[in-house]
């Protein structure tokens, strides 16, 4: 049984299908990149698989369980269990610490860990930025506090909204290689992108076209690490 699946997904807004009988697997271990023009239907996709939204049509069955049909409750709980979060906007809280946005997440998932939440800092290389606050961090340093609270709770899906739009070059590259490291550890991976550079990191590209797959691309090459010229 695929960890993700969607049966004839659409979603209909008057006129307008953001999503027209969409259908895709991603199996446990994967990492899978989404691509597509804007208005083809990539957000739209990423808060249905992230729980923000339900579907108008079809079936999104997460580890067998058809979200579609949940509750804005349970919604609520399985995303906070199964899902971590990445957004190209970062969304920390301006007045807590890089470590106390991490715990924040642990604190809606079960209880705050001071000792767990920096060892999640050190994984992506921030222990000693612990103690400050967003206002006093790069844009690359945010991110990667974003990547350490996404993983706190420890997910069975990372799902990320433009991880590196607005990133230089040089951060790019350092959050794109934290996602290969997670993948290296069987984490999933859906990454959302406009950036083909980013997108050919993945294991397999699914370009979207008027909420539709257009297509279908194999990384033949799949190692995970970005190519810098």
């Amino acid at each position: 049984m695929s960890l993700l699946e969607l049966k004839n997904v659409s979603k209909i807004y008057g006129e307008l299908h953001a999503l027209d009988h969409v259908n895709f697997k991603v199996e446990k271990g994967e990492w899978v990149a989404i691509m597509g023009p804007s208005g083809s239907g990539k957000s739209t996709m990423m808060n249905i698989i992230g729980c923000m939204d339900k579907p108008t049509e079809g079936q999104v069955l997460l580890d067998g369980v058809d979200i579609a049909r949940e509750n804005a409750k349970n919604l609520t709980t399985i995303r906070r269990d199964k899902i971590g979060l990445i957004f190209q906007q970062f969304h920390l809280v301006s007045y807590l610490t890089a470590l106390e946005n991490v715990m924040l997440a642990q604190y809606y998932h079960s209880v705050p860990d001071e000792k767990e939440a920096m060892e999640a800092l050190d994984k992506v290389g921030l222990a000693d930025r612990a103690k400050h606050l967003p206002s006093q961090l790069s844009g690359g340093e945010q991110q990667r506090v974003c990547v350490a609270r996404a993983l706190i709770n420890y997910p069975e899906i990372i799902l990320a909204d433009e991880p590196t739009g607005n990133l230089d070059e040089a951060n790019e590259k350092i959050v794109v290689d934290l996602f290969r490291k997670l993948h290296e550890d069987n984490t999933t991976l859906i990454i959302v992108t406009h950036d083909p550079e980013v997108a050919e990191v993945a294991q397999r590209t699914l370009v979207l076209r008027d909420g539709r797959f257009d297509r279908e691309i194999i990384n033949e090459n799949f190692t995970g690490y970005m190519k810098l010229d």
